[in-house]
């Protein structure tokens, strides 16, 4: 009876000042909800990049420019400009290694498409003539650039789905001529629809030959990646040290340790990626835990005014027997009241904003995955209890101190 009666009364406190209640809420609630929209942010780009490397394939091994300790990702990968890699190298590597059955190299680039008063912007991607067979897709419309066309740097250019749809409504633009820049390239052909690929809209690109997009559109001698796939899954292993040995040699590198590329393979990369989103999760996670420490300091700050409101309810207790244990339950409970009540709201928002990401982010023909962990929801709730329990406990026991004589004379 007494803790109902303890209960009761906490409640209507806090019903009685609804809007300085839920002012004091809200620092818990922002904290809270950040905790549940980051974890379920974090979780739904893993599993989207996780189901895009599925869906590639695990025969296929990637190599990028800048050397990387064991489990780290390469320099590449934060947008730093490496040179290292070229168009040689792929072709060396499809020509030592007996188990490569395509290989394409990558260059990239966003820019405006011209087609008669239209304009379009796009990724410009220059692969090499394996590119269809690497990635298991191939043209609807007229053929894929060969192996001459790369040599000569034709201005040609193949047209992913959704590009074709847009500059010519459906209809066929073999022979048609496009601006890109200051060179006119030839449409020959058109993939069929391919979807996402990472984080890109593989229908929203172009293609022409690595070669001419390295001389004629941007102009560099290097590469940004190259793809190899290999025969068999169990010869990725053997396949992979050659290409560390191929590369080193033509390099000039004898130190492994001093490897200016990274290669690796889908199992690894999805290795890597999970190591890097724990290590930024975490790092996220406690950012915005400090505001949870400010919910904290405003339920304290809070808690005291409470106290000082209530001074002479305190004296009047205590002058009919309550114990200074009682006063600080009274107290300590309703600042595990607030605490729980912001967790709650905290992580319904959170939930529901998680929620909402995941729809728009799917509407973009991405495949995320909406993920909640009940661990991230039970621990967001014990730290916001814990984080009210700390902070409330010096009000608490400032209020139990207080002399019921000098309390009642309190004005």
């Amino acid at each position: 009876m007494l803790w109902q009666n303890s209960l009761k009364m906490s409640w209507q406190n806090l019903r009685k000042q609804k809007m300085r209640s839920f002012l004091t809420m809200l620092g818990i609630i922002i904290g809270i909800s950040s905790i549940i929209i980051i974890s379920s942010v974090i979780a739904g780009a893993e599993s989207l990049i996780t189901n895009q490397l599925q869906g590639i394939g695990t025969n296929i091994i990637g190599v990028l420019p800048g050397g990387t300790e064991e489990d780290g990702p390469p320099a590449a990968v934060f947008g730093i400009i490496i040179t290292t890699l070229t168009d040689e190298d792929t072709a060396a590597l499809k020509k030592e290694i007996p188990h490569v059955v395509a290989a394409t190299s990558y260059v990239s680039k966003t820019d405006i498409i011209n087609w008669e008063n239209q304009k379009i912007t796009a990724s410009i991607y220059g692969v090499s003539p394996d590119y269809p067979k690497l990635s298991e897709t191939e043209t609807i419309i007229g053929s894929f650039f060969s192996e001459e066309d790369n040599r000569s740097q034709s201005n040609i250019v193949v047209l992913g789905n959704t590009i074709w749809q847009e500059l010519f409504d459906g209809q066929d633009p073999l022979g048609q001529k496009i601006q890109i820049g200051q060179n006119r390239l030839t449409v020959i052909g058109v993939m069929k629809e391919q979807g996402s690929v990472g984080f890109q809209n593989a229908d929203r690109m172009v293609f022409v030959p690595v070669t001419t997009a390295q001389k004629r559109i941007l102009g560099i001698n290097h590469i940004g990646y190259l793809r190899l796939k290999i025969d068999h899954e169990e010869n990725i292993d053997s396949a992979l040290e050659q290409v560390n040995n191929i590369l080193r040699a033509r390099h000039n590198i004898d130190d492994p340790q001093k490897d200016d590329f990274t290669a690796r393979n889908t199992n690894d990369a999805a290795e890597t990626l999970g190591t890097v989103t724990s290590a930024l999760q975490f790092f996220l996670i406690a950012v915005v835990s400090i505001s949870l420490l400010v919910g904290g300091i405003g339920i304290m700050n809070i808690m005291l005014a409470a106290v000082v409101e209530r001074i002479r309810e305190i004296g009047l207790r205590k002058a009919v027997g309550a114990t200074s244990g009682q006063i600080t339950s009274q107290f300590l409970l309703e600042t595990i009241i607030l605490a729980f009540l912001g967790a709650v709201i905290g992580l319904l928002l959170g939930i529901i904003i998680s929620f909402l990401i995941s729809i728009i982010v799917n509407q973009l023909d991405y495949n995320w995955t909406f993920v909640i962990t009940p661990i991230s929801l039970i621990l967001s709730t014990f730290f916001a209890l814990f984080i009210g329990l700390v902070f409330g406990l010096y009000p608490a026991r400032k209020a139990a101190k207080l002399n019921p004589i000098e309390a009642l004379r309190y004005e």
